[in-house]
């Protein structure tokens, strides 16, 4: 069997306590050594929560550790670039969160010091690693529907951020959006060429207030000529509402809502069924063991990653012709963004 990989988690903020237990509990080939975060006692907390050896206020702990040789960046996103290369510096393989920089020269900057340094890195595009719509990829590509037509993605969050969070989060197409912007280049194969917004703010005043939006439909065209269509709430009052539909020439795949069980009961007021699972943390809970699980096989055995760094900026350019698509109300291409 092959050595473990020895990892350190920068962030132990919510994602950053999912990847840890994953790793720590649930992935063997991992062996976590080290968590950083800037608040000293819930790196603590993770630490002794997760059996993690050793805890740190101080990320240059994890990596001037020569010990360690991969490391997972969960803190904020204005972090992210900064830390990227800082760790390719020290010369440790790199797993971070989505989005890279909301900022395509950071964004460039650290793609460079990743590829200076020859280390190996992953984006935490999750939902490529959940097995519907790994399936309706694989679907895809197995020319099950012929040439795809047309793509739907009904992308729906149960509750608003706080407001806090809306301020700093890039606007809902850097932060919410940007997962179906890689969905939608993910399933179809093909990249998308421009973009046209439609939004509004129909949930919260003070979403808009804080210069954001909360609903959206997006419409895409892709080079191979195909259309899709993104739509997005902050508000479904049933739960979290994740959907897709791929149509083409030689027919259709559809994935509808994981629920807590698929009992339908039926009596004389009407046919009843379950809400959707109510929140990300638990309708993509093995889709992110899966990523985790991928990335920590591509260090272990020398492999390129499934989602790389070009695939994190992409959607960054897709995320900014989309705020420019809505404020000049009209379709953008993503070469003006470039």
């Amino acid at each position: 069997m092959a050595t473990p990989v020895r990892v350190g988690v920068i962030g132990a903020g919510r994602i950053g306590q999912v990847h840890a237990e994953h790793l720590a509990f649930r992935i063997p080939e991992a062996d976590v050594r080290m968590v950083a975060d800037i608040n000293k006692a819930a790196a603590e907390a993770c630490a002794e929560r997760f059996h993690i050896p050793a805890a740190t206020d101080n990320v240059q702990d994890i990596l001037s550790n020569p010990d360690i040789e991969a490391v997972i960046i969960c803190s904020s996103t204005d972090t992210h670039a900064q830390f990227i290369q800082e760790a390719a510096a020290a010369d440790k393989h790199i797993f971070c969160e989505k989005p890279i920089d909301h900022d395509l020269g950071k964004i460039d900057r650290a793609l460079a010091a990743v590829e200076k340094a020859g280390v190996k890195l992953q984006i935490g595009f999750n939902r490529r690693f959940d097995p519907n719509f790994a399936e309706v990829r694989r679907m895809i590509e197995a020319g099950k529907i012929g040439q795809p037509h047309i793509l739907r993605i009904t992308s729906r969050d149960p509750e608003p951020p706080p407001i806090e969070y809306v301020r700093v989060s890039g606007g809902i197409f850097l932060d919410m959006t940007i997962h179906d912007f890689d969905m939608a280049r993910y399933l179809m194969g093909s990249e998308v060429t421009e973009i046209f917004v439609a939004g509004g703010v129909l949930v919260d005043p003070a979403i808009g207030e804080a210069g954001d939006i909360d609903t959206a439909v997006i419409t895409l065209r892709f080079e191979n000529n195909a259309i899709g269509t993104i739509d997005n709430s902050r508000k479904a009052v049933y739960g979290y509402d994740q959907r897709v539909e791929v149509f083409g020439s030689g027919g259709g795949v559809v994935v509808g809502n994981n629920r807590p069980h698929n009992a339908v009961y039926s009596d004389a007021e009407g046919v009843h069924a379950a809400k959707p699972l109510y929140f990300f943390m638990q309708r993509y809970t093995e889709s992110f063991i899966n990523e985790m699980r991928a990335f920590i096989a591509a260090v272990q055995n020398d492999m390129p990653t499934p989602v790389t760094g070009m695939d994190g900026r992409i959607p960054v350019v897709m995320g900014l012709a989309a705020w420019q698509s809505y404020r000049e109300n009209r379709p953008v291409k993503l070469s003006e963004v470039e």
